[in-house]
């Protein structure tokens, strides 16, 4: 299932969302760079190579990739919406799922 292609985001829009998707994360996202940032750490890196995969798999399926990279037990995340040039409800969507995969 692809999700439909969500317009940008403004700015009181973002502040909004991201409260919200502060309330049920394990650790605050924030804003950096005109993207969601934040930063995982995991037990060792079979740990965080797991939760990749399964943000791999779920981004494939909604054809969302987030910007990430990882070293060891740590991923770093950066989500934004290229086709609108900033952050969309498709971010939100896949952080929102991040957060359950964590």
């Amino acid at each position: 299932m692809v999700a439909v292609m969500a317009g940008r985001l403004e700015d009181r829009d973002i502040q909004g969302s991201l409260e919200g998707l502060n309330a049920i994360a394990s650790a605050p996202w924030e804003l950096r760079g005109g993207k969601l940032h934040k930063t995982f750490v995991f037990r060792d890196f079979v740990e965080a190579f797991r939760f990749m995969t399964g943000v791999a798999l779920w981004a494939e399926k909604q054809d969302h990739h987030p910007e990430w990279s990882n070293v060891y037990n740590k991923v770093v995340i950066d989500l934004a919406t290229h086709e609108v040039g900033g952050i969309s409800e498709r971010d939100f969507d896949l952080a929102r799922r991040i957060e359950r995969l964590a």
